[in-house]
């Protein structure tokens, strides 16, 4: 048979095995395994316990868990009211200050956690009722949260280019990185936009808020500052050439619990036990995919799917930049039905080959590949962002929350253009910090 008719068979397989609402592992070890024997025969089962647990065989993978343990910490407490409230505090005097400093709340929490359903929980119980109750739309006040969470997969530590780097063998450091500078040019563009939307309303009361003494802008700082203080020890100590990713983590992850203990009385026995079985049964499922990725990818390689396929894009006689456009549609209707970590694992070793040959930078590649699954946590059908922000503010129907982060959908493409046309944005500072290569 055909490999390039196989592949097409392979996809349309695995679209309906996922959405019969088989997991994502499940139905990724259900369609290797069905292919593997229909054209390789049964003994080609013998290696896929091999292949499974060989793909957790690296050291690399412990950064996961320790990084969701870091996220889960910081989730269980008020750090993210914390941080609202001291950046409401000290942006008051700033127009617009509040939904600044919900987005600006948002970038910070996100790069604590590096979950994007987490910073859309922790950041939308107090800002999206602050918002509506100074009579921000309910559409801005809903929309920019949304959004807002969505940088938890850019903003390092993240989770999303840690799963991207394994995936690729390409460097956690320089991806991490990578999406410090997209993640500020994002959070800019949501904020201008949110700003603007504001504006554009009608209401001038809401650019206006109530002023706090330096006593109480001060007062708020002890329990916030820690907390950032470990974002920054993180970074350095990994770009310090002190620790590897996986050390640095788990530091990390041990310092935030010792912080949500002292600061924030997280010390009950069922509190801890939440956050840990929270953080296992997160890095179980995330882990278990990456595993089942790798069956999956031995599947396309052996049946000569991936090569097929790279092979026919490179007789493909078109400009890069419309491959490039083609990649990024294929990416946006994937991540509408499916998470990040899954898109990820699934297209990353079939993709990457191909945009490597059209001479495209893998590290700008995959902060692109992000910003399209950010842009699939805010769009339907599955949209997991979009019904956080119902779950916190149920009275918002879901076509109103849906309207308002659709302008910040355009932020994103918007981005996308940008970084298309100045590559540096996601290239130079990995090669300032790490110099040149990969």
């Amino acid at each position: 048979m055909d490999p390039l008719f196989l592949g097409a068979l392979v996809a349309l397989s695995t679209i309906l095995v996922l959405f019969s609402g088989v997991s994502v592992a499940l139905g990724l070890l259900m369609v290797s395994a069905g292919f593997l024997m229909a054209f390789d025969g049964l003994r080609s089962l013998e290696l896929m316990p091999e292949i499974l647990f060989g793909k957790l065989d690296n050291f690399a993978l412990l950064s996961i868990p320790m990084f969701i343990i870091m996220g889960s910490s910081i989730a269980s407490t008020r750090a993210g009211a914390d941080l609202y409230e001291a950046l409401e505090r000290w942006l008051t005097r700033v127009p617009g200050g509040l939904v600044i400093s919900n987005l600006g709340a948002c970038a910070l929490f996100a790069a604590m956690s590096g979950s994007s359903p987490a910073t859309c929980a922790a950041i939308g119980k107090m800002g999206i009722p602050e918002m509506r109750k100074r009579g921000y739309p309910d559409g801005v006040a809903a929309g920019s949260i949304a959004a807002g969470g969505t940088l938890g997969i850019l903003i390092p530590p993240s989770v999303t280019m840690i799963v991207y780097g394994i995936a690729t063998e390409t460097s956690i450091g320089r991806l991490f990185l990578a999406g410090v500078i997209p993640g500020f040019l994002l959070v800019g563009l949501f904020m201008a936009w949110s700003l603007y939307s504001t504006y554009r309303s009608g209401n001038a009361e809401v650019l206006s808020a109530r002023s706090y003494s330096w006593r109480e802008k001060f007062e708020i700082l002890p329990r916030v500052l820690p907390f950032l203080a470990i974002i920054l020890g993180v970074l350095y100590t990994m770009y310090g050439g002190i620790a590897t990713p996986s050390e640095t983590a788990a530091v990390g992850a041990l310092l935030t619990l010792v912080i949500a203990v002292l600061i924030y009385k997280l010390w009950s026995p069922k509190s801890l036990w939440i956050v840990l079985r929270d953080s296992t049964r997160e890095s179980v499922m995330i882990l278990f995919i990456i595993a089942a990725a790798g069956v999956f990818s031995y599947m396309l390689s052996s049946l000569f799917i991936t090569q097929s396929i790279a092979e026919w894009i490179g007789t493909l006689d078109v400009n890069r930049w419309v491959l490039m456009l083609a990649v990024n549609i294929f990416l946006l209707v994937a991540g509408f039905f499916l998470p990040p970590v899954a898109v990820i694992l699934m297209a990353a070793p079939i993709l990457l080959p191909i945009i490597t040959a059209a001479g495209f930078d893998p590290i700008w590649f995959a902060v692109i590949l992000t910003i399209n699954m950010e842009i699939g946590l805010i769009s339907p059908p599955v949209g997991l962002n979009l019904y956080v922000i119902n779950g916190i503010a149920p009275d918002i129907p879901l076509k109103t929350i849906l309207a308002g982060s659709l302008p910040f959908v355009g932020c994103m493409v918007l981005a996308i253009i940008l970084l298309s046309i100045f590559p540096g944005l996601a290239t130079w500072l990995p090669t300032a910090v790490m110099g040149p290569g990969l």
